[in-house]
C-alpha cells in the first residue's frame, strides 16, 4: 500500500454514469442508479486539493455527460493550474462542443473509448473470501494490490477514499462513505486505510490474478457472496442476467494483456474525433490541443 502523496493523481469522480457498460467495470456501471456530484461538493473537492503537489483528475464514469461539466471546468481553472489538471474520458459522441474547453482546462488527458477490441478487464466483484485463500495470503495480496499501487485515491459525493475501486464498492454496497473532504486529507498513509480496507478489499477481486474478460462482452464475473449482495440490492445488471459466476480460481499474471496502450495512435484517433491533437507533456502524459492551433500560432513545443 502506498501513501497518498506517492500517487501521481487524486481523482474527483463527478459521476459514475457512463455511455458504456463494459465487462468488469471498476465503477460497477449497470449495478445501481448513477450519481451526479453537486457543484458544492465539486468546489469542496477542488479546494481540498489546492496544495496537493501532483495531478488533480476529473473522472467518471464518463465525466463529459455530467450536466455541469462546463461549470466544473471553469471552477477547476480558477483554482488549479492547467498543468496539474487531468481528464479521464472516452470523448463520447455528442460532446464535441467541449473540445476547446478540454484543451483550455486540462494539461493531461487519458483517453480510452473501450472499442479497441482486445481490451481486457479483470474481475472486480470476486470476493477474496470466496477464493478459499488463507488469511495471510489474502491480506498479503491486498497489501500488494496493483490498483492501489498504480492508480489513484479519489473523492466521490460520499467522501474521500484511499482507492478509487474502494470508493466504487462503498457506493455500490451502501457503505458508510469515506473520509471528510477537508484540508490535508491527502496526507493520510496506509495506517489510516484500515477501516476502508476491511470493508472494501475483502470484497474486491483486484488484488488477485484472476481470469480477465474482454470488456466488450458486457458481462461481469462475480463470486457467490457478492452475487447474493447484489441480488438483494436489486442490481439491474444482475436482473438482466449480464453476469457469470466466477469459478476459475487464481490464474497466471494478466499484465501481458492490454499492450495496445503503448501505441499512441489509438489515443490520437480518439482525440481527432473532437478536433484535438495530443503531444507528450513534461510529466509523460498526453496534452490536448486544438488541431491547427500550433500552425496558426506558429508555436512549437
Amino acid at each position: 500500500m502506498r501513501p497518498l502523496l506517492d500517487m501521481d493523481t487524486i481523482q474527483i469522480e463527478i459521476t459514475n454514469a457512463c455511455v458504456h457498460e463494459c465487462a468488469n467495470c471498476t465503477r460497477l456501471v449497470g449495478h445501481s442508479k448513477p450519481f451526479m456530484m453537486a457543484m458544492e461538493q465539486f468546489r469542496n473537492a477542488v479546494d481540498s486539493l489546492i496544495d496537493f503537489p501532483k495531478m488533480v483528475g476529473v473522472m467518471g464514469g464518463e465525466p463529459l455527460i455530467h450536466p455541469q461539466f462546463e461549470e466544473f471546468c471553469a471552477y477547476l481553472r480558477s483554482r488549479i493550474p492547467r498543468e496539474r489538471c487531468g481528464l479521464w474520458t472516452t470523448l463520447p459522441a455528442g460532446r464535441e462542443r467541449f473540445a476547446s474547453l478540454i484543451a483550455q482546462t486540462f494539461g493531461s488527458v487519458l483517453l480510452n473509448d473501450h472499442t479497441h477490441g482486445d481490451l481486457f478487464h479483470g474481475p472486480i466483484l470476486v470476493s477474496g473470501d470466496d477464493l478459499g485463500l488463507d488469511t495471510f495470503t489474502q491480506w498479503y495480496c491486498i497489501d500488494h494490490c496493483w490498483i492501489q499501487n498504480s492508480w489513484s485515491a479519489s473523492i466521490t459525493p460520499k467522501g474521500a477514499f484511499f482507492c478509487e475501486v474502494a470508493a466504487a464498492l462503498d457506493n455500490q454496497f451502501q457503505g458508510p462513505g469515506g473520509w471528510p473532504v477537508e484540508q490535508d486529507w491527502w496526507k493520510k498513509t496506509p495506517k489510516d486505510y484500515v477501516e476502508q480496507m476491511e470493508r472494501a478489499c475483502v470484497r474486491c477481486g483486484a488484488p488477485y490474478h484472476l481470469k480477465a474478460r474482454k470488456d466488450t462482452d458486457g458481462i461481469d464475473d462475480i463470486s457467490y457472496s457478492n452475487l447474493q449482495r447484489l441480488a438483494e440490492l436489486k442490481s439491474p445488471k444482475i436482473g438482466k442476467g449480464r453476469f457469470a459466476v466466477y469459478t476459475e480460481g487464481l490464474v497466471q499474471d494478466n499484465f501481458g494483456l492490454n499492450s495496445f496502450r503503448k501505441d499512441n495512435s489509438y489515443f490520437e484517433k480518439i482525440a481527432a474525433r473532437y478536433g484535438l491533437g495530443l503531444r507528450q507533456n513534461r510529466i509523460g502524459y498526453l496534452e490536448p490541443y486544438m488541431l491547427g492551433e500550433e500552425a496558426a500560432n506558429g508555436c512549437q513545443r
